[in-house]
């Protein structure tokens, strides 16, 4: 069954909406494959302003870090478009958590890309790995709505 737009807002809680930029079609006319991962990056991004890691960062020295990543391309993307681009939690590990991406077309009316990271919490006075601590797994709970 295809993602409508009301599943993707759905299953993405932290969503903003990009443009496809014209420079960012390669010589096949559609997105380059690297960009989705910048597309991913500022959902990753607005995710972990929304549940306060920045914040933290800068008072405590702990933050985020970007241990790996993938990508599955299930439809091409071109120019003009507008896109959703989504961020959720999907697992909570020992010293972080697994999140997931999507991208949606506004043009296709169809879910294109989805994606995750790999996301480690280090304390960067030491580059010791962190756990999660209760305020911050309640924050994801709430942006998550569970």
């Amino acid at each position: 069954m295809a993602m409508t737009l009301e599943d993707f807002e759905n299953a993405f809680p932290v969503r903003l909406e990009l443009p496809v930029q014209w420079g960012e079609m390669d010589a096949f006319n559609h997105v380059n494959n690297v960009t989705y991962f910048r597309y991913f990056e500022s959902a990753r991004i607005a995710y972990f302003e929304a549940c306060g890691l920045f914040g933290r960062k800068e008072s405590s020295g702990i933050g985020p870090i970007l241990a790996s990543t993938e990508c599955q391309y299930r439809r091409p993307v071109n120019y003009p478009d507008r896109l959703w681009v989504g961020a959720r939690i999907g697992e909570i590990q020992r010293f972080g958590f697994i999140q997931h991406y999507g991208i949606f077309s506004q043009t296709q009316q169809a879910l294109t890309t989805e994606g995750s990271g790999r996301i480690v919490l280090l304390d960067y006075n030491t580059n010791a790995k962190v756990e999660p601590d209760a305020q911050l797994l309640a924050r994801i709970a709430e942006l998550q709505g569970q």
